[in-house]
């Protein structure tokens, strides 16, 4: 029986161990560094309510993961608390379980995100509504027009994510939604910031792909294609992303897998190409882990910084050490109210407004995005009908000034930052929870421009294969995650020992931009 060491219990590392206990030969332990399942996928509880970190719509076009998914927690078949009270009506699942008596159950929610600026509305993405022109003006809308059209006849060379934006969105449109919300995130300037960022994120999304959207919605006809970005449906976990994971972390431990939580990975022991033990620290001491195969989530420049035994290439090494990340902090406020109002076609509880995500593109506040834990489940609030918890999503840097405010001091610029741009009133606070998240974002900027010569290095170590967001780098979504982790069980049980294809996922610009409808 082959031992497997995987770094790592977030979605990459829970779905490779997952899927190799299946196949009954492997022995599998996974070392997780905090005491939580699930990574920045993971749901915080707090007093009876619940926060996702980052937020997760649950939404993949590859039905390996949509499958996966639905083996786990299956499709409510019955309306959940939100839906019965409002009546709405949902393509539920026959014979799915009713979300008001079981809890494994995953929702089907409505996706709503917006951006709000200079204290309007607007769609996220941008699209060219009678709204979006009378919260834009005339003036600022014809200004918009005319940059696109210059966008479209003059390309910019798409050498930096300023340019990736400029040439799908106009000039004015960039400056207006997504140059100062981009330097929010990532703490640079966007012509700093290499493309590859915009084309993983962004991905097709245009003004052209939101009409595209807007007339095959309006024209009849089958095998659609519909942007990602574009979607109006998701599904989601009763209680949050963490359930989910937590589901699979019971699994793996009685299909005979182990976990060690508070188990850091320092040293990664190397001998002729092959990774021959990690070293952690656990508790206050000191553990080592022999393997025949390892699988690492954790971030690449840990990694490469923990190899012993090998020579580093001084490109790799100092490319590696250099690879930058934003830090992120949520806060979560409990809420009487929010001042924002509903005007929209969508129906609530307590009439508030529908987003899941609300993005805050205005410059004078360091927000960077609202999180409606309402709207994403009605049981992620101990009374939905009573309060609203939202979560107030900040990028910053581990060590810099916002990230050293204590709990009081950070809660206190949040609440002050909401009513400046008059979201709520300060006596409508009720309860209020902060939480910090490491390494959250890798970013495309400084050592990143050396990817191509850290991945080559690693892949020279036949039995290690890295997965997931921080495994690789790579700004990728839940569903790459996994995927990355479905491909690397792929190469390991058909014994391939080419890892192009792990390292593609995210990458292939099929992959990503459209779903056939």
């Amino acid at each position: 029986m082959k031992r497997v060491i995987i770094i790592g219990a977030g979605p990459a590392g829970l779905t490779a161990a997952y899927e190799l206990l299946k196949e009954k030969n492997y022995q599998v332990t996974i070392l997780e560094k905090t005491d939580r399942i699930g990574g920045i996928s993971q749901t915080v509880k707090y007093k009876g309510n619940r926060m996702d970190i980052g937020g997760h719509r649950f939404f993949s076009k590859d039905e390996r993961v949509n499958k996966w998914w639905n083996d786990m927690m299956p499709l409510q078949g019955e309306p959940s608390y939100d839906d019965k009270v409002l009546h709405r009506e949902k393509n539920y699942s026959k014979d799915g379980p009713n979300p008001e008596i079981e809890d494994n159950v995953m929702l089907i929610r409505n996706r709503v995100s917006r951006i709000y600026y200079s204290k309007h509305f607007f769609d996220y993405p941008v699209s060219l509504k009678w709204d979006t022109i009378k919260n834009m003006g005339f003036v600022t809308t014809m200004k918009a027009g005319f940059s696109y059209l210059h966008s479209v006849f003059r390309k910019l060379p798409e050498d930096n994510l300023e340019n990736f934006y400029i040439n799908r969105f106009g000039r004015v449109l960039y400056s207006m939604f997504f140059e100062g919300y981009t330097e929010k995130l990532w703490g640079r300037h966007p012509r700093e910031i290499s493309a590859d960022w915009g084309s993983q994120r962004v991905k097709g999304l245009s003004i052209s792909a939101v009409l595209k959207d807007v007339f095959k919605k309006i024209l009849p006809g089958k095998n659609k294609k519909v942007e990602t970005s574009l979607i109006e449906e998701y599904i989601y976990p009763k209680f949050g992303p963490g359930q989910l994971w937590e589901n699979v972390a019971k699994h793996i431990e009685k299909m005979g897998g182990t976990i060690v939580m508070n188990s850091d990975v320092k040293k990664i022991n190397t001998k002729d190409g092959k990774i021959q033990s990690v070293v952690c620290a656990v508790d206050g001491t000191t553990e080592e882990y022999e393997g025949d195969i390892f699988i690492s989530s954790m971030p690449v420049n840990d990694l490469i910084g923990g190899i012993k035994g090998s020579e580093i290439p001084k490109i790799v090494k100092e490319s590696a050490a250099d690879l930058p990340f934003r830090d992120f902090v949520t806060v979560g406020l409990l809420l009487n109210k929010l001042n924002l109002k509903n005007e929209t076609r969508l129906k609530t509880l307590n009439n508030i407004v529908p987003d899941c995500w609300i993005y805050v593109q205005d410059t004078g506040v360091k927000l960077g995005r609202i999180q409606i834990f309402n709207n994403w489940s009605p049981y992620m609030v101990e009374d939905p009908e009573k309060y609203v918890w939202i979560g107030l999503e900040y990028f910053c840097r581990e060590g810099d000034d916002f990230w050293n405010l204590s709990d009081r001091e950070c809660i206190d610029l949040a609440i002050d930052e909401l009513v400046k741009m008059d979201v709520i009133n300060r006596d409508d606070v009720v309860d209020s929870h902060r939480e910090k998240i490491q390494k959250a974002y890798p970013a495309y900027f400084d050592g990143y421009e050396h990817m191509d010569d850290i991945i080559e290095y690693l892949n020279t170590f036949d039995n290690l294969y890295c997965v997931g967001r921080n495994g690789q780098h790579r700004y990728n979504n839940m569903d790459h995650s996994m995927v990355t982790s479905f491909e690397t069980v792929k190469n390991i049980l058909n014994n391939v020992h080419d890892k192009t294809n792990i390292w593609n996922v995210n990458t292939d610009k099929e992959y990503h931009e459209t779903k056939e409808q």
